[in-house]
C-alpha cells in the first residue's frame, strides 16, 4: 500500500509526502521535495564577503533577517570583528521581531485550521474574525520593528558587518514602545483560542537541540546545547553534526550520533523554558504540558508562547536602546584579516548555522550553511513513520487530512532547505 500526497500546501516552498507501508508496517516515508537545488554556497564563493549577509538573506522571504543576521556573525568571528552591546540589543530585537511575524503567520494562518476541522481559510477566518485581526495585528507589530530597525521590511539594508549604517529613529522606536503592549494583550488573548484546540496524542522520543545561555533565553547568542545533555561552542558544531547527501535528493539532512533530532520552537522550549519571560511562563504553564514534551503538535503551542515572549523582550530592549546611545550601534573601521569563523542565531524554525573562509583581501573562499529545517527532516520523517500506524484505519482522505496537518505543524520551509 502506498500512501502519496502530490503536494502539501500552506507551507514555505514545495513539497509532497509519499509512504510505502507493507501488511500495516511503514517501510519508508518521505517527504518529496519539488524544488530544485538553489546552489547559493557556491554562488558566493568568490564574491566580496560584505556581498555575503544580502545575498544570503534571499534565501528566504520569510525569514531574511536570522540569514542575514548569521553570515554577519560568521564573517566578524572569520575577521575577529568585535561590536558594541549596542548593536547586539538592536540586532536580537531584529530577530524577535522575526520570530514575532514568522510565527503568528504559521500557527494562526497556516496550521490552526487543521485543528480546528476547517479546510478553507475564508470559513476559518469568518468563525474567527476577532482572532483573525489580532493575528495580522501581532504580525504587523513584528513587521513595524523590522522596517524601523531594517530599512524595510523584507530584506534589511542597514545591517553589515560590523554594525548598522544606519541608527533607528528615536521617534518611530518610542512608537513602537507604546504599541508593545497593545500587542502584547492581543498575543494573551489569542493564546485563549489555542488553549482550546484539540492536539492530537502522538509522542516519540527525540533529541532537542538548540542555543543555550545562562543569562537568557537564547535567540541570538549561546552555545549549542541539547536535551540530552550536549553543550559544545558554535565553533564545534560541524565536527558534532553529521550533513548527508543522499543519492537523488537536493537537501543535506543533518543527524547527531547517527540520529535524527528536533530544533525549533518545540526544542528551545522543552531546554529552555525556565528562562522565558514572565507572562510567557505563565500562559505556558496554563497549557498544563507535560516535560519533556516528544509531541510534534506541540509545536505550535510552543510558537505561541514564544510569540508572548518576544514581545515582551522586545519592548524590554527597546525601553534599553532607548535609554543608551544609539550612534554606538554605527559601524566603526575595521581590519580586513584572512580567517575561518562559525556562527549560529535561532530563526524560527530552529537553530541556523553558517561556517565561513575569507581570504586577507575579503574574498569568500568558503560557505556551509546548515538551515533548520535540513536539520528536522530526517525526525520528521522518523515521527511520521511511527503515526502512520495510528491512521491507517481511516478513509483516504482523512488520512492525507491528517499527514498534511502534521507535516505542517513541523513548520517547514522548503525554500531554507534546497539553499
Amino acid at each position: 500500500m502506498n500512501i502519496k500526497i502530490n503536494h502539501i500546501a500552506k507551507m514555505e516552498g514545495h513539497t509532497g509526502f509519499m509512504a510505502s507501508v507493507l501488511q500495516g508496517n511503514v517501510k519508508s516515508a518521505k517527504l518529496e521535495i519539488q524544488e530544485g537545488i538553489r546552489l547559493i554556497e557556491g554562488v558566493l564563493i568568490g564574491r566580496q564577503y560584505h556581498d555575503m549577509p544580502i545575498v544570503a538573506q534571499r534565501i528566504c522571504g520569510i525569514c531574511p533577517i536570522v540569514h542575514n543576521l548569521t553570515s554577519i556573525k560568521a564573517l566578524e568571528n572569520a575577521m575577529g570583528i568585535k561590536v558594541t552591546p549596542e548593536t547586539v540589543k538592536l540586532r536580537t530585537l531584529l530577530e524577535l521581531a522575526q520570530l514575532i511575524n514568522s510565527h503568528a503567520l504559521h500557527l494562526f494562518f497556516l496550521s490552526l485550521a487543521d485543528f480546528l476541522n476547517i479546510e478553507n481559510d475564508l470559513n476559518l477566518i469568518k468563525k474567527y474574525p476577532d482572532e483573525t485581526a489580532k493575528a495580522i495585528k501581532i504580525r504587523e507589530y513584528g513587521m513595524s520593528i523590522v522596517k524601523v530597525v531594517g530599512g524595510r521590511v523584507v530584506h534589511p539594508l542597514t545591517n553589515e558587518v560590523g554594525g548598522f549604517k544606519k541608527a533607528p529613529d528615536v521617534e518611530a522606536l518610542k512608537k513602537i514602545a507604546k504599541e508593545s503592549k497593545e500587542a502584547l494583550r492581543l498575543a494573551l488573548e489569542l493564546g485563549e483560542l489555542f488553549k482550546k484546540i484539540k492536539i492530537p496524542k502522538f509522542s516519540r522520543k527525540t533529541e532537542f537541540v538548540c542555543l543555550g545561555n545562562k543569562k537568557e533565553y537564547a535567540i541570538y547568542d549561546g552555545d549549542v546545547v541539547s536535551s540530552e545533555g550536549l553543550h559544545i561552542p558554535v565553533a564545534k558544531f560541524e565536527s558534532n553534526f553529521k550533513e548527508l547527501q543522499k543519492q537523488e535528493e537536493v537537501i543535506k539532512k543533518v543527524e547527531h550520533d547517527g540520529k535524527s533530532y528536533m530544533v525549533g520552537a518545540i526544542a528551545r522550549v522543552n531546554v529552555n523554558r525556565d528562562k522565558l519571560s514572565a507572562k510567557a511562563q505563565k500562559y505556558l504553564e496554563s497549557l498544563n504540558l507535560e516535560f519533556p514534551n516528544y509531541n510534534p503538535f506541540n509545536n505550535i503551542l510552543a510558537q505561541m508562547v514564544e510569540v508572548i515572549h518576544c514581545i515582551e523582550k522586545s519592548a524590554e530592549l527597546i525601553r534599553d536602546l532607548l535609554s543608551s546611545d544609539l550612534r554606538e550601534v554605527l559601524t566603526k573601521k575595521y581590519q580586513i584579516r584572512e580567517g575561518s569563523g562559525a556562527a549560529a542565531v535561532e530563526a524560527p524554525r530552529g537553530t541556523l548555522y553558517y561556517h565561513v573562509e575569507v581570504d586577507a583581501k575579503g574574498y569568500i573562499k568558503n560557505v556551509n550553511i546548515m538551515t533548520p529545517t535540513a536539520q528536522f527532516l530526517a525526525n520528521l520523517e522518523d515521527d511520521i513513520k511511527q503515526y502512520i500506524p495510528r491512521i491507517l484505519s481511516l478513509p483516504d482522505k482523512e488520512k492525507e487530512k491528517k499527514l498534511r496537518a502534521f507535516i505542517r505543524a513541523y513548520d517547514p520551509c522548503i525554500s531554507c532547505a534546497v539553499h
